[in-house]
Protein backbone atom coordinates (compact mmCIF):
# COMPACT_ATOMS: atom_id res chain seq x y z
CA UNK A 1 0.00 0.00 0.00
CA UNK A 2 0.96 3.40 -0.46
CA UNK A 3 0.62 6.24 1.89
CA UNK A 4 -0.09 9.36 0.79
CA UNK A 5 1.67 11.98 2.33
CA UNK A 6 -0.70 15.06 3.35
CA UNK A 7 0.08 18.80 4.03
CA UNK A 8 -2.88 20.82 5.92
CA UNK A 9 -2.71 24.99 5.27
CA UNK A 10 -5.65 26.61 6.73
CA UNK A 11 -5.26 29.46 9.07
CA UNK A 12 -7.88 27.77 11.09
CA UNK A 13 -6.82 26.01 13.69
CA UNK A 14 -10.07 23.92 14.20
CA UNK A 15 -10.14 23.40 10.96
CA UNK A 16 -6.84 21.93 10.46
CA UNK A 17 -7.64 19.51 13.93
CA UNK A 18 -11.01 18.91 12.26
CA UNK A 19 -9.26 18.11 8.96
CA UNK A 20 -6.63 16.14 10.50
CA UNK A 21 -8.98 14.27 12.66
CA UNK A 22 -10.79 13.17 9.83
CA UNK A 23 -8.56 12.08 7.71
CA UNK A 24 -5.31 11.09 9.61
CA UNK A 25 -7.56 7.95 10.48
CA UNK A 26 -7.13 6.48 6.84
CA UNK A 27 -4.26 3.54 6.31
CA UNK A 28 -3.17 5.46 3.30
CA UNK A 29 -2.44 9.04 4.34
CA UNK A 30 -0.28 10.61 7.20
CA UNK A 31 -0.48 14.27 8.09
CA UNK A 32 3.32 15.08 7.56
CA UNK A 33 2.94 18.86 8.83
CA UNK A 34 0.63 21.59 9.12
CA UNK A 35 1.07 25.54 8.28
CA UNK A 36 -1.05 28.19 9.16
CA UNK A 37 -0.27 30.49 6.34
CA UNK A 38 0.62 30.60 3.00
CA UNK A 39 3.90 32.56 4.22
CA UNK A 40 5.04 29.05 5.74
CA UNK A 41 4.60 26.57 3.12
CA UNK A 42 7.75 26.78 1.47
CA UNK A 43 9.03 25.96 4.49
CA UNK A 44 6.96 23.32 5.62
CA UNK A 45 7.02 21.37 2.27
CA UNK A 46 10.89 21.05 2.07
CA UNK A 47 11.04 20.02 5.77
CA UNK A 48 7.86 17.28 4.99
CA UNK A 49 8.07 16.79 1.60
CA UNK A 50 4.31 16.00 1.23
CA UNK A 51 3.07 14.29 -1.98
CA UNK A 52 -0.20 16.46 -1.98
CA UNK A 53 -1.14 19.89 0.11
CA UNK A 54 -4.88 20.67 1.20
CA UNK A 55 -4.70 24.12 0.47
CA UNK A 56 -7.05 27.07 2.16
CA UNK A 57 -7.23 29.95 -0.30
CA UNK A 58 -8.17 32.51 2.34
CA UNK A 59 -5.81 33.58 4.43
CA UNK A 60 -4.54 36.93 6.57
CA UNK A 61 -0.56 37.07 5.11
CA UNK A 62 0.22 35.01 2.00
CA UNK A 63 -3.49 33.56 0.68
CA UNK A 64 -3.72 30.44 -0.92
CA UNK A 65 -3.55 31.37 -4.47
CA UNK A 66 -0.22 32.86 -4.07
CA UNK A 67 1.37 30.16 -1.75
CA UNK A 68 0.05 27.72 -4.57
CA UNK A 69 1.65 29.51 -7.81
CA UNK A 70 4.81 29.52 -5.52
CA UNK A 71 4.58 26.11 -4.76
CA UNK A 72 3.50 24.77 -8.26
CA UNK A 73 6.45 26.70 -9.72
CA UNK A 74 9.09 24.58 -7.77
CA UNK A 75 10.72 21.40 -9.27
CA UNK A 76 8.93 18.30 -8.06
CA UNK A 77 6.47 20.18 -7.05
CA UNK A 78 3.68 18.73 -4.84
CA UNK A 79 -0.08 18.36 -5.67
CA UNK A 80 -2.06 20.83 -4.50
CA UNK A 81 -5.62 20.59 -3.65
CA UNK A 82 -7.85 24.01 -2.78
CA UNK A 83 -10.20 24.25 0.21
CA UNK A 84 -13.05 26.83 -0.31
CA UNK A 85 -16.05 27.82 0.84
CA UNK A 86 -17.63 28.52 -2.58
CA UNK A 87 -18.09 26.50 -5.44
CA UNK A 88 -16.66 28.19 -8.15
CA UNK A 89 -15.52 31.92 -7.72
CA UNK A 90 -12.85 34.25 -9.39
CA UNK A 91 -10.25 32.98 -7.03
CA UNK A 92 -10.56 29.21 -7.41
CA UNK A 93 -10.46 29.73 -10.96
CA UNK A 94 -7.01 31.74 -10.29
CA UNK A 95 -5.62 29.19 -8.08
CA UNK A 96 -6.84 26.13 -10.73
CA UNK A 97 -5.11 28.53 -13.52
CA UNK A 98 -1.92 28.54 -11.36
CA UNK A 99 -1.94 24.92 -10.80
CA UNK A 100 -3.87 23.63 -8.41
CA UNK A 101 -5.23 19.83 -9.44
CA UNK A 102 -8.99 20.60 -7.92
CA UNK A 103 -10.74 22.01 -5.27
CA UNK A 104 -13.11 20.74 -2.56
CA UNK A 105 -15.69 22.79 -0.22
CA UNK A 106 -15.10 23.07 3.33
CA UNK A 107 -18.37 21.69 4.04
CA UNK A 108 -17.48 18.50 2.07
CA UNK A 109 -18.08 14.94 3.69
CA UNK A 110 -14.98 13.28 5.07
CA UNK A 111 -15.65 10.72 2.45
CA UNK A 112 -15.30 12.94 -0.73
CA UNK A 113 -12.42 15.15 0.88
CA UNK A 114 -10.33 11.66 1.11
CA UNK A 115 -11.59 10.49 -2.23
CA UNK A 116 -9.93 13.70 -3.95
CA UNK A 117 -7.01 13.22 -1.97
CA UNK A 118 -6.47 10.06 -3.30
CA UNK A 119 -7.40 10.42 -6.33
CA UNK A 120 -5.28 13.53 -7.19
CA UNK A 121 -2.52 11.91 -5.48
CA UNK A 122 -3.32 8.52 -8.11
CA UNK A 123 -3.19 11.88 -10.88
CA UNK A 124 -6.22 11.02 -11.94
CA UNK A 125 -9.43 13.73 -12.36
CA UNK A 126 -10.29 15.45 -9.17
CA UNK A 127 -13.28 17.65 -10.66
CA UNK A 128 -16.81 16.18 -11.53
CA UNK A 129 -18.14 16.62 -15.17
CA UNK A 130 -20.87 18.72 -13.10
CA UNK A 131 -18.29 20.74 -11.31
CA UNK A 132 -16.28 20.97 -14.35
CA UNK A 133 -19.05 22.52 -16.27
CA UNK A 134 -19.58 25.24 -13.40
CA UNK A 135 -16.04 26.13 -13.61
CA UNK A 136 -16.41 26.40 -17.15
CA UNK A 137 -20.01 28.88 -17.09
CA UNK A 138 -17.97 30.78 -14.68
CA UNK A 139 -14.89 31.43 -16.46
CA UNK A 140 -17.40 32.08 -19.56
CA UNK A 141 -18.02 35.54 -17.76
CA UNK A 142 -14.10 36.53 -17.59
CA UNK A 143 -12.86 35.14 -20.53
CA UNK A 144 -11.65 37.83 -23.05
CA UNK A 145 -11.20 37.40 -26.98
CA UNK A 146 -7.40 38.12 -26.31
CA UNK A 147 -7.02 34.85 -24.32
CA UNK A 148 -9.08 33.10 -26.74
CA UNK A 149 -7.07 33.90 -29.52
CA UNK A 150 -3.47 33.17 -27.14
CA UNK A 151 -5.23 29.75 -26.13
CA UNK A 152 -5.72 28.66 -29.71
CA UNK A 153 -2.19 29.86 -30.63
CA UNK A 154 -1.20 27.30 -27.90
CA UNK A 155 -3.62 24.36 -28.90
CA UNK A 156 -2.14 24.55 -32.76
CA UNK A 157 1.16 22.99 -31.42
CA UNK A 158 -1.10 19.58 -30.79
CA UNK A 159 -1.69 16.94 -33.58
CA UNK A 160 -5.30 15.94 -34.04
CA UNK A 161 -5.06 13.18 -31.42
CA UNK A 162 -3.85 15.02 -28.82
CA UNK A 163 -6.19 17.73 -29.32
CA UNK A 164 -9.31 14.88 -29.42
CA UNK A 165 -7.70 14.09 -25.84
CA UNK A 166 -7.17 17.34 -24.52
CA UNK A 167 -11.05 17.63 -25.13
CA UNK A 168 -12.10 14.60 -23.81
CA UNK A 169 -10.38 15.83 -20.57
CA UNK A 170 -11.72 19.24 -20.49
CA UNK A 171 -15.55 17.03 -20.96
CA UNK A 172 -13.83 16.12 -17.24
CA UNK A 173 -13.59 12.51 -18.58
CA UNK A 174 -11.28 10.20 -17.02
CA UNK A 175 -8.52 7.85 -18.82
CA UNK A 176 -10.57 4.28 -19.24
CA UNK A 177 -13.88 6.74 -20.25
CA UNK A 178 -11.36 8.38 -23.19
CA UNK A 179 -9.78 5.36 -24.01
CA UNK A 180 -13.21 3.76 -24.61
CA UNK A 181 -14.71 6.70 -26.30
CA UNK A 182 -11.66 6.86 -28.93
CA UNK A 183 -10.98 3.47 -29.11
CA UNK A 184 -7.41 3.36 -27.57
CA UNK A 185 -5.54 1.70 -24.46
CA UNK A 186 -5.62 3.55 -21.49
CA UNK A 187 -1.73 3.42 -21.57
CA UNK A 188 -2.31 5.65 -24.91
CA UNK A 189 -4.12 8.05 -23.34
CA UNK A 190 -1.82 8.06 -20.64
CA UNK A 191 1.08 9.18 -23.24
CA UNK A 192 -1.08 11.33 -25.14
CA UNK A 193 -1.68 13.54 -21.77
CA UNK A 194 1.71 13.41 -20.71
CA UNK A 195 2.53 14.81 -24.01
CA UNK A 196 -0.25 17.58 -24.25
CA UNK A 197 0.82 18.60 -20.74
CA UNK A 198 4.69 18.58 -21.77
CA UNK A 199 3.51 20.80 -25.15
CA UNK A 200 1.38 23.45 -24.00
CA UNK A 201 3.84 23.79 -20.55
CA UNK A 202 0.96 23.07 -18.48
CA UNK A 203 0.85 21.35 -14.63
CA UNK A 204 -1.98 19.01 -14.82
CA UNK A 205 -5.53 18.19 -16.33
CA UNK A 206 -7.19 20.94 -15.04
CA UNK A 207 -5.15 23.26 -16.63
CA UNK A 208 -5.69 21.63 -20.13
CA UNK A 209 -9.40 21.31 -19.59
CA UNK A 210 -9.43 25.43 -19.02
CA UNK A 211 -7.14 25.88 -22.00
CA UNK A 212 -9.47 24.48 -24.23
CA UNK A 213 -12.30 26.04 -22.66
CA UNK A 214 -10.18 29.47 -23.24
CA UNK A 215 -9.83 27.84 -27.16
CA UNK A 216 -13.73 27.30 -27.78
CA UNK A 217 -12.92 22.99 -27.87
CA UNK A 218 -15.29 22.86 -25.63
CA UNK A 219 -18.36 24.40 -27.26
CA UNK A 220 -17.03 22.36 -30.76
CA UNK A 221 -17.55 19.21 -29.29
CA UNK A 222 -20.66 19.97 -28.15
CA UNK A 223 -21.77 21.02 -31.81
CA UNK A 224 -24.07 17.92 -33.64
CA UNK A 225 -21.82 16.36 -36.19
CA UNK A 226 -23.69 16.64 -40.08
CA UNK A 227 -25.06 13.96 -41.27
CA UNK A 228 -22.87 10.99 -42.58
CA UNK A 229 -19.82 11.61 -40.93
Amino acid sequence: MTVIRLLLVDDDPLVRAGLSLMLGGAEDIEIVGEAADGAEVADVVDRTRPDVVLMDIRMPAVDGLTATERLRARPDAPEVVVLTTFHADEQVLRALRAGAAGFVLKDTPPAEILAAVRRVAAGDPVLSPTVTRQLMEHAAGTAADRRKARARERIGALNDREREVAVAVGQGLSNAEIAAALFMSVATVKTHVSRVLAKLDLNNRVQIALLAYDAGLLEQSAEPEPDGH
